[in-house]
């Protein structure tokens, strides 16, 4: 409240969601890569994803119009911060080569998006059992209305930032 000069308590940002997000591209060639992903994301948050599904056919991908093509969760709540917790004390320090998240990654309205390039950070994957490498992108959602604000904000959480 100090720094941004708040004088009520309810301005003050808070995260309201955070959305986990896989494109399953490669369910053109393997149908079975879309139920592997949906237990992967099940595993790790804790609900089961929705699949989503595409919306026009491009021919150059091999795509057809409400073709499956991935699953994403929007977690509220408790497994909202459960996940949070995971991510920053447990898995993120896992990523081999970390300096810290891209300070950049901002949408201008407060919300923050970092991808993931391997599910082989989460505990909750079996190593033996992956098939193939895949990545997620992770979107933090805050009400803050500006950049600055939800950055500390996400500082406050943990979130390594780069400097």
């Amino acid at each position: 409240m100090k720094q941004f000069n708040y004088k009520n308590p309810m301005q003050v940002p808070k995260v309201v969601k955070v959305v986990i997000n896989r494109g399953v591209g490669e369910v053109t060639q393997n149908p079975k890569a879309m139920e592997i992903s949906v237990a992967e994301l099940s595993a790790i948050t804790g609900q089961k994803p929705l699949i989503t599904k595409s919306k026009k056919s491009i021919a150059g991908f091999k795509l057809r119009e409400n073709l499956p093509i991935g699953c994403k969760v929007t977690l509220h709540g408790n497994k909202m911060f459960d996940f949070l917790n995971k991510l920053i004390n447990v898995s993120l320090p896992k990523i081999r080569d970390f300096r810290g998240l891209n300070p950049k990654s901002f949408d201008g309205h407060g919300s923050y998006t970092m991808g993931i390039k391997e599910q082989l950070i989460f505990p909750e994957i079996d190593y033996d059992k992956v098939d193939k490498v895949r990545g997620m992108d992770v979107t933090i959602v805050t009400n803050a209305q500006k950049d600055e604000e939800a950055r500390e904000l996400l500082k406050y959480f943990g979130l390594p930032f780069r400097t």
